[in-house]
């Protein structure tokens, strides 16, 4: 039996989420399998880290790499090496004084190389969410399922290899890009190539409790659970795992 350590770095931090439930609950299913060691970072400071590890899990929001940072994750990729990138990785948010928030598109080589920026979603609610590539052994075996989590609404840059998708139309005036009308699938899940790596996002696992939105608010009124009370979200996150691995097991 081999003893070789599967290093993993994982990035969670940044704003409006519970950023302390996702982190325990992502370090448990990390820490499961007996070979990886995990560090931890709240950004992408941490550039030694990054490089000497394996591969790459990101929950994070609102949290934009420096240049010399992006470089460093293009080198992490170029080098073949796969990243799991959960929720709100995508997303960089400017609340407008007309009370509208906006996604600006500020960070391109982050979003080229995640795949997609997140634009907006509708409040948060019931959808299904259905398999589109029932081969595929990340999503192979899993019926249509519901959650009650944000749908991200993003576009989309370059290759992505869709896993799982949903869809919905409508307008959400909250957000500067309100206009959802067109009928077409929205990705959930997706496989992002990029240089000789790859990219997995996950766009489920939003949760707020009551103090996550501080300083723009005191107090949230509600607790928003999100995908994790549903078990399919802890299926999803360990088979990814198993796919960040898979070329290093022996």
């Amino acid at each position: 039996m081999s003893h070789k350590i599967i290093k993993a770095h994982f990035i969670c931090g940044g704003k409006y989420h519970d950023m302390q439930f996702a982190r325990l609950q992502i370090l448990q299913l990390l820490y499961e399998n007996e070979k990886i060691y995990t560090t931890f970072a709240a950004d992408y400071s941490d550039i030694e880290a990054l490089e000497a590890a394996d591969f790459l899990v990101t929950y994070t929001c609102d949290v934009v790499p420096s240049d010399t940072e992006i470089q460093a994750l293009q080198r992490f990729l170029k080098n073949g090496k796969r990243w799991l990138a959960l929720h709100a990785t995508n997303s960089v948010i400017e609340f407008l004084e007309d009370g509208r928030v906006g996604a600006p598109r500020t960070a391109p080589a982050l979003m080229e190389m995640l795949g997609s920026q997140f634009l907006a979603h509708p409040p948060i609610q019931e959808f299904d969410v259905s398999v589109c590539e029932p081969r595929h052994p990340l999503v192979a075996d899993i019926d249509t399922f519901t959650v009650n989590d944000e749908l991200y609404l993003s576009e989309f840059h370059g290759e992505c290899i869709p896993l799982l998708e949903t869809r919905w139309t409508g307008s959400i005036p909250e957000f500067v890009d309100s206009d959802w009308h067109q009928d077409q699938p929205r990705l959930v899940m997706y496989i992002r190539p990029y240089e000789a790596g790859q990219v997995l996002y996950l766009t489920l696992g939003h949760r707020r409790r009551t103090y996550d939105m501080q300083p723009l608010v005191e107090a949230y009124p509600e607790r928003e659970p999100g995908s994790w009370e549903n078990p399919v979200m802890y299926q999803l996150i360990r088979r990814s795992i198993g796919w960040a691995i898979e070329d290093l097991a022996d």
